[in-house]
């Protein structure tokens, strides 16, 4: 009995992690940042990047160490200026002639998959740039806790000094 109990437990618990791996709302607690490119030309892409580059940088260094929501919010509010003309000087340096806007606040974000894990869409709290018409491929992320922006600026752990371990296998050894 007590074995048929455990394969019952074990089943569901596969079942939900199942689940849980292919879909993952992003939580209140998190805010975004988005870029809209004006269209999918390559000029447009690259200037979406290069403002992409800018900002992220700068609310990183904002962001890295702020110890809860509130403090993100404030730091994001009172750096919206700086934020805007940041954007506006990488427009003026490469001679991007149309307008832009910042956005900070509930926004759409359509659903995305990410290393295996699809996000779902939703209005989300967030900062978003929208370059000319908005029309082109967006590229956005966790701005707080600044999760892309940590991997995207820490390579010092390899992939080789991970450890895997493997909750469900621990079960296997110790009761079969």
């Amino acid at each position: 009995m007590k074995k048929t109990i455990f394969y019952i437990i074990i089943v569901a618990v596969i079942y939900f992690l199942i689940g849980a791996a292919t879909s993952y709302a992003i939580p209140n607690t998190n805010i975004r940042i988005r870029v809209i490119a004006n269209s999918d030309s390559k000029y447009d892409q690259n200037i979406k990047m290069k403002v992409k580059e800018e900002i992220q940088y700068d609310l990183y260094n904002l962001l890295k160490d702020t110890k809860g929501i509130d403090e993100a919010r404030k730091i994001i509010n009172n750096n919206l200026t700086n934020i805007d003309y940041k954007i506006s000087n990488v427009l003026k340096a490469n001679n991007y002639p149309l307008d832009y806007k910042i956005n900070y606040g509930l926004n759409y974000f359509p659903s995305k998959e990410y290393k295996g894990v699809t996000y779902e869409e939703g209005y989300y709290e967030s900062l978003v740039v929208t370059l000319g018409e908005g029309k082109g491929a967006n590229w956005w992320c966790v701005l707080f806790p600044p999760l892309c922006l940590v991997e995207a600026s820490d390579n010092s752990q390899s992939s080789n000094d991970i450890e895997y371990t493997s909750y469900v296998k621990e079960l296997f050894d110790k009761y079969l």
